[in-house]
């Protein structure tokens, strides 16, 4: 499905710019274009001012001699000057029959006749064609005595067009190699944190329907159990009531889990903060859970520095520790310890819980703040656990705009810290 999504993509992509390429490209040739047949109709302009014959010799045959101001008397030292080009100059009479040229260059006869040839098969004052190899251009000036028609050589102008083509094409190919290259890479990129956010999805409704499916095929047998003896008073299947009940409370914790989770996602940019005691909460999550942890028989060290203030939600940080003692008691080993740390560190303020026990594998310590990821899973339905009370205080904490990991030595502790601005 994602490939699909990316391929989709990736041609959306490469039509939006090729489209776009194709714009800037024709956009360019026309003008340059227009900037070359501009050159041209000049450049055969001056050359036709430049073989166009005086009034008084209008028909006259003009060789192009030294005597004399040529071209009808004009001074050459102020026109265009013709040895910069190649042209040349045909007069014929209306039936287009050549009568005279006026050339610079060695040409043979069969070479003017077939120029009259294609000027007379086009039949209008202005045009061009292909001769011998080279590109042509001509314009027709009438006379009183025919026609007389200029030539001038534009292959160098059609080469820089051609030129210009083969340089798009080769452009265009080599930029789509390299922005198909690219687009895919960044597709990839891009489809990465969506294609694990779907995975994360399938798993998390994969985890939430096994952890819901255990307490309810209880519930399902204990009532079958109770159905099957229904003459017996309620005291005699006391036993069974209290399984349903208690499968009943893990599904309540379990759904009160999730819609605390989800209430996070959605209110994170409406949640009002204020500044308060972060040593003073710190503190009173400790008071409360002091009994739980005496009854445990494992020891309790704290160290908290007074009086440093956050920006936040207090009771939403109380249950971020909450979360992290309780933890730290579930999987602390029989007779071992829990230590807290509560300090300024630079521009953060650093909370540390640490307990003995068996700690977490490597593999195990970027997931266990995943919904419903634990890394025992044996251990953690013996202690009551579904997985999400990480979960819950990795939303809470980066809803702070903090940072939540943790690190851990097999077979001596684990430790999670909480850095928090």
């Amino acid at each position: 499905m994602f490939n699909k999504l990316r391929n989709r993509f990736l041609v959306v992509n490469m039509v939006i710019i090729t489209v776009i390429m194709l714009i800037a490209f024709a956009l360019i040739y026309t003008i340059t274009y227009q900037n070359v047949r501009n050159d041209i109709m000049m450049d055969l302009g001056r050359a036709s001012d430049f073989y166009k014959p005086s009034d008084g010799m209008a028909g006259e045959p003009h060789q192009g001699g030294d005597g004399g101001p040529p071209h009808g008397g004009k001074d050459k030292d102020m026109m265009w000057q013709p040895e910069r080009t190649v042209s040349f100059c045909i007069q014929t009479d209306y039936e287009w029959n050549m009568t005279a040229t006026d050339s610079r260059f060695d040409m043979d006869d069969d070479f003017y006749a077939n120029a009259v040839k294609k000027v007379a098969a086009q039949g209008s004052g202005y045009g061009q064609f292909s001769l011998d190899g080279n590109e042509w251009a001509f314009k027709v000036l009438d006379t009183m005595t025919g026609n007389t028609i200029v030539f001038l050589d534009v292959t160098a102008q059609q080469t820089i067009l051609t030129n210009l083509v083969y340089t798009f094409l080769a452009v265009a190919l080599a930029m789509l190699i390299v922005i198909y290259f690219t687009s895919r890479y960044f597709a990839n990129r891009s489809i990465a944190p969506v294609k694990e956010a779907f995975d994360k999805q399938k798993r998390f409704i994969a985890d939430a329907s096994h952890e819901l499916k255990t307490p309810l095929a209880v519930i399902n047998t204990n009532a079958d159990v109770l159905l099957a003896n229904r003459d017996d008073v309620i005291r005699d299947q006391a036993k069974w009531l209290h399984h349903i009940k208690s499968e009943t409370e893990r599904m309540k914790t379990l759904t009160n889990d999730l819609l605390y989770l989800t209430e996070i996602d959605d209110t994170r940019e409406k949640m009002f903060y204020a500044p308060f005691n972060l040593s003073e909460a710190v503190e009173s999550v400790i008071l409360t859970m002091e009994a739980v942890i005496f009854e445990k028989n494992i020891s309790l060290d704290y160290e908290i520095e007074p009086d440093l203030v956050i920006n936040g939600n207090g009771e939403q940080i109380k249950q971020v520790v909450m979360i992290l003692l309780d933890n730290a008691i579930k999987y602390a080993n029989d007779q071992g310890s829990i230590t807290l740390a509560l300090k300024k560190r630079a521009a953060d303020i650093q909370l540390k819980v640490t307990n003995t026990g068996e700690g977490i594998a490597p593999e195990h310590l970027d997931r266990i703040f995943d919904r419903f990821y634990r890394a025992d899973r044996s251990r953690s339905r013996k202690h009551g656990g579904y997985g999400l009370g990480l979960a819950i205080a990795k939303s809470i904490v980066e809803q702070h705009k903090g940072k939540i990991y943790a690190k851990s030595v097999q077979g001596q502790s684990t430790s999670f810290y909480v850095l928090l601005a």
